[in-house]
């Protein structure tokens, strides 16, 4: 079943609102208008506010500033943002990142999901590295600072957890030194569009509501909030909602049975505990609200449990995620779409875009990706990366994850580079210069 996405609700209620075709106007609802001060009182500055009419909330249609024009917007800073970002930047093009939190890494860091899974396949005696280019330089970075990561290595046998404070810093230190031009505490709200192109979008701030323009998006929000304001078919998902938090001052040694402490972090003495959390929709606002609330007192609970064991007195909550851990909402229907049957027959894909390492359902096998996963079926100048991609049901699972988000991310911003370069759409980028752009970049592509 596929999900009717905010454009056509807009149109079906005959609501529609008008978007300047190419770089002209952008005409929205609500407008920035600029703050007026008489006598030292401060007029609105956003202008155009709601009103009621016959028991109807209308909203009126106004001229929005545009705040910036730039050759490639990747909406959403996690972790394929943030890759994405950096490999569109580092192939030439002027790149923004806007991100509706005040830092990067998404649930990698204020979701405090720290481990950093399919990294590798099992080998000969050592396991092979999968996941190369940015997505490794980032580890490596983040393994150079003390208390960054443990167990990190080129062969190692366990996958790599990070501290999250480092992360952030790494991430936002390498976006600022390749001079990826960046947007925060902003909320990408609707798309910008001239028929089935996508031209840009507004966002939200304390500012009011603003344009920004682009010649190519890449949605990486997660969610795809973007593709979907753009009239993108895609699934929704019900999907377990999480919150997952620290424990401080853990004796070390085995907990005992039923005392949940988690997994170790590079920080001696500090453990994250991943909450499982329910089933729900994670579009539904009342369903993240009401998990939000309902994590909080479970956690606490566990805490109370933890500390009423002999030896445990003296644990302490350090910090709960700052972002709760949605799984999956909406994937996209791309060109094509990632399937777990393809991947345990090991399909060559023609236009494989990057090689993952392996996840317990996929038997030990390397994961790879087509590029029509990243790609809407019929909107334009728009890519997907990270968790919404096309997958199917169970690939998902892994698309969601730190690693393959690297991978989806680092080829989504190579391809939007690209098609800028090109002049061309994403649809009709030239595979083959994009597979060599990316060897380039460091990716192993198989």
């Amino acid at each position: 079943m596929k999900h009717l996405n905010r454009r056509d609700f807009i149109r079906a209620l005959g609501l529609t609102s008008l978007a300047a075709g190419g770089m002209g106007r952008v005409l929205a609802d609500p407008i920035h208008e600029g703050s007026q001060v008489v006598d030292g009182i401060t007029a609105s500055a956003r202008g155009g506010a709601a009103f009621l009419e016959d028991g109807k909330v209308i909203q009126p249609r106004r001229e929005v500033p545009v705040f910036r024009d730039t050759d490639v917007l990747v909406v959403g800073g996690g972790t394929a943002g943030v890759v994405a970002a950096l490999a569109a930047r580092r192939a030439g093009v002027n790149t923004t990142l806007v991100e509706r939190y005040g830092c990067f890494g998404g649930l990698w860091t204020a979701g405090l999901v720290l481990i950093v899974l399919c990294t590798h396949v099992p080998g000969e005696g050592k396991r092979k590295k999968m996941v190369q280019g940015i997505g490794d330089e980032i580890l490596a970075r983040i393994n150079s600072q003390k208390h960054g990561a443990i167990d990190y290595s080129a062969d190692g046998p366990h996958d790599a957890t990070t501290d999250p404070e480092v992360t952030k810093y790494v991430l936002a230190r390498m976006l600022r030194e390749e001079g990826v031009d960046i947007v925060l505490h902003s909320w990408v709200t609707n798309a910008i569009m001239d028929g089935d192109a996508v031209r840009g979008v507004l966002f939200e701030s304390k500012a009011g509501c603003m344009a920004i323009r682009a010649k190519v998006l890449i949605d990486a929000t997660g969610d795809g909030d973007v593709f979907d304001a753009a009239g993108a078919e895609s699934i929704p998902h019900v999907h377990r909602i999480g919150l997952v938090h620290r424990l401080g001052n853990v004796p070390v040694g085995p907990a005992p049975e039923g005392l949940n402490l988690g997994g170790a972090t590079p920080i001696p003495g500090v453990r994250w505990v991943n909450m499982q959390g329910p089933q729900g929709d994670c579009l539904d606002v009342q369903t993240l609200t009401n998990c939000e609330l309902d994590g909080r007192d479970a956690i606490w609970n566990k805490l109370k449990q933890i500390q009423e064991t002999p030896g445990y007195e003296n644990v302490f909550l350090l910090d709960v995620a700052s972002q709760l851990g949605v799984r999956a909402s909406r994937t996209l229907v791309g060109t094509q779409e990632l399937r777990l049957q393809d991947t345990l027959e090991q399909k060559a894909y023609p236009d494989v875009i990057g090689v993952g390492g392996t996840y317990p359902f996929l038997k030990n096998l390397p994961c790879p990706i087509p590029y029509g996963s990243l790609v809407p079926v019929r909107v334009d100048n728009l890519l997907a990366s990270g968790r919404c991609v096309a997958a199917d049901n169970t690939m998902l699972n892994y698309t969601r994850l730190i690693a393959p988000c690297m991978l989806t991310g680092q080829a989504a911003g190579a391809a939007a580079a690209l098609a800028v370069q090109e002049n061309c759409t994403p649809r009709t980028v030239d595979v083959a210069k994009l597979q060599g752009l990316l060897r380039t970049q460091g990716a192993y592509l198989g």
